[in-house]
């Protein structure tokens, strides 16, 4: 079954962005994943709300990392949500943001071992699994465990981009979010979640595989491109180089947008972006053409696909847009 999730940046005031929540679950949407950095509106707190407005839609840290959030905290705090919203609650788990991390003076040291010693200590704490754990980076002392019981299994996504994390989250993630909008880049790394997944002898049908894309939607595809521009920029801004030879896109493209990011130069920033970057690095365009780029994910074998930042000119319209003309054309295809 295919499913469908919104991201949002809770960077707004929390009321708005929770109508726009609000808004998704009605549309259909069946996750909505909250970004998790210091510089933001906190995203538990956020989620917790969220739970007492919505229903159904599922809510999702996308993503949270070990480094700022200890692993018996994010266990302590997302089993609390789930009280909140049994059976609702995901979370998602990742390395962290370097350029966050660093503003804040923590090295994002062996970024895989620290994920998955986590996702190791998160499990055992929800399981009040009292056993230790002496992991390298972190550990659990023998006799520790939550004092009360968390009543349903929370599935742990893992979100990844490189080679190697893709293999982790295919080998011990419920779920992976692809950081990618592009067919090649999904397909590339659904191989490293394949070789994961053999690794830990499993199927490819026990995770689910979500494209966490950049996605921008409007009935005029000028408006679209408009409003997806900037976060392109910043994707360009801090691609790999292999990522950006895969799409012809020279590297001094890449440097000049970063320099210009860096002296907060947005006009000139942005006006150097250009239609192969917004074509390689989101889904962007009128109803129609984001169906049919949407669509060709699916197909390449993803089981989620996440709508995120910006989601068009106006959010409230876009919504309506995905939730009207988008996901009713991709269901029919299920």
């Amino acid at each position: 079954m295919r499913r469908f999730g919104v991201e949002f940046v809770p960077q707004e005031l929390y009321w708005r962005t929770a109508f726009y929540v609000m808004q998704a679950e009605k549309r259909g949407f069946d996750f909505v994943w909250v970004t998790d950095h210091f510089n933001n509106r906190n995203a538990y707190v956020f989620l917790g709300f969220l739970a007492a407005y919505t229903d159904r839609i599922r809510l999702g840290l996308g993503v949270t990392n070990p480094y700022l959030i200890h692993p018996a905290v994010a266990a302590q705090s997302i089993a609390t949500l789930n009280e909140m919203a049994p059976g609702r609650v995901v979370l998602g788990m990742g390395a962290g943001d370097k350029t966050t991390l660093d503003m804040v003076g923590v090295r994002q040291e062996a970024p895989l071992r620290a994920v998955r010693e986590a996702v190791e200590i998160i499990r055992r704490f929800i399981a009040r699994d009292p056993s230790g754990f002496e992991g390298k980076i972190f550990v659990k002392r023998e006799g520790s465990r939550f004092n009360f019981k968390v009543r349903e299994r929370i599935p742990i996504y893992i979100g990844a981009q490189g080679p190697k994390m893709l293999a982790l989250a295919g080998r011990i993630g419920d779920g992976v979010l692809i950081n990618a909008s592009h067919p090649e880049d999904i397909r590339r790394a659904l191989v490293n979640v394949e070789r994961g997944v053999r690794r830990g002898g499993r199927s490819l049908s026990d995770l689910d595989i979500a494209a966490y894309t950049s996605f921008s939607v409007a009935k005029k595809e000028r408006d679209a491109r408009g409003a997806v521009t900037p976060v392109v920029a910043f994707i360009a801004a801090g691609c790999p180089p292999r990522i950006l030879e895969r799409h012809e896109i020279p590297l001094e493209a890449a440097e000049k947008i970063r320099e210009a990011l860096v002296k907060r130069d947005w006009g000139k920033a942005f006006s150097s972006v250009t239609p192969e970057m917004i074509e390689a690095f989101s889904i962007c365009g009128t109803p129609e053409t984001c169906v049919e780029k949407v669509e060709a994910l699916f197909k390449l074998g993803i089981t989620q696909f996440v709508a995120g930042s910006p989601l068009g000119p106006k959010v409230r319209k876009s919504i309506d847009l995905l939730g009207s003309e988008v996901l009713p054309s991709l269901r029919e295809g299920d």
